[in-house]
């Protein structure tokens, strides 16, 4: 399993329901959690967000879904990662800052320059990779290329000399469907997903560049990523952290997300007198005080947030945390001293 951030899915909605679908409901169908239409920064299944798409497209018998929803999408649903790529000195810098923080997005997604399939002189590629041994959907695949050729296009112009597309799946729809949304050629069951670029485009600068907003960006996206420096259990953390009440919090997961075997991060967390129950246990006991005692949230929407599959777990935890009941909490916190 690899998690996204649910900013993905922008503007899934009002596509959907523009074609008199029920957005909820393929959002039901395919498993993703409460609220992932409509906000940002919820981390979501990857396989989800692929579902969604294409349940919606074969139930609403729209083929282009996924080009649909990439053509209204905005750049600036990769949050600070945006910024940060707006405001690069040039083309080159702004995708290599995509590279290097694609991961605040998108776990195990990745953007990259590689040499021209081709061989072709004064071309290279764009190449968007979906993880190891992911064999990703159309409708999903569709979306994402369209997306990042925009956003090429929305840093310097739409007319930036794209020279065509390769995808790894046959067309869904109509070939020349997918030619009118790219304004280039495109080829299908290629074996990997990419944008064939004008290799001079690379050293165009970008025009209107703040260097203090890039710098504040990209100073915020390097605390995203678990510092490989720091300890096991800081990194463990760190994960849990951003994905506590957005999905599994197994230590598989976690595992995952950092790119180790699980009974190897076992061992390291064991190295360091540390245990995945008590730093889960740690995590969840901070983020519940915090909503308790700042918060008017719903005990029930607390738990879930917790990762809790009811209430009385928490109502268990609270009493073995604190001595007291969820309730008793946030009435102390808020009596007066």
């Amino acid at each position: 399993m690899s998690l996204v951030r649910s900013a993905g899915l922008q503007k899934f909605r009002q596509t959907v329901e523009a074609l008199g679908g029920d957005a909820d409901a393929f959002a039901r169908q395919a498993g993703l959690p409460d609220g992932a239409l409509d906000a940002d920064d919820l981390l979501v299944e990857d396989a989800a967000l692929a579902a969604v798409l294409e349940i919606a497209a074969s139930t609403l018998r729209c083929p282009d879904l996924g080009l649909r929803v990439a053509s209204v999408q905005e750049l600036s649903m990769l949050g600070p990662l945006a910024v940060a790529i707006q405001h690069s000195p040039s083309v080159a810098d702004a995708l290599e800052c995509t590279s290097r923080y694609m991961f605040v997005h998108a776990r195990d997604l990745s953007v990259s320059l590689v040499p021209d399939p081709d061989g072709v002189p004064g071309v290279t590629a764009l190449l968007y990779s979906f993880g190891p041994g992911v064999r990703p959907l159309p409708q999903a695949t569709d979306m994402t290329m369209l997306f990042v050729h925009r956003a090429v296009g929305f840093l310097v112009g739409d007319g930036y000399g794209l020279r065509s597309v390769d995808l790894p799946h046959r067309p869904v729809a109509p070939p020349g469907r997918y030619e009118k949304a790219f304004g280039a050629a495109v080829r299908f069951g290629r074996p990997q997903a990419l944008l064939r670029l004008p290799s001079s485009l690379l050293k165009r600068p970008l025009a209107g560049v703040d260097a203090t907003l890039r710098g504040l960006a990209l100073a915020f996206l390097s605390r995203q990523s678990p510092d490989p420096r720091t300890g096991p259990a800081a990194r463990v953390r760190a994960v849990l952290a951003q994905s506590l009440g957005t999905g599994p919090v197994e230590l598989g997961d976690v595992a995952r997300a950092l790119a180790v075997h699980p009974r190897t991060l076992q061992r390291q967390l064991d190295a360091e007198g540390q245990s995945f129950a008590k730093i889960l246990d740690d995590v969840r006991r901070t983020r519940a005080r915090a909503y308790l005692t700042s918060t008017d949230m719903p005990l029930t929407q607390i738990s879930r947030l917790l990762g809790f599959a009811e209430q009385a777990v928490l109502s268990r935890c609270a009493r073995r945390w604190w001595g007291m009941s969820p309730t008793a909490l946030r009435r102390q916190a808020r009596s007066p001293q």
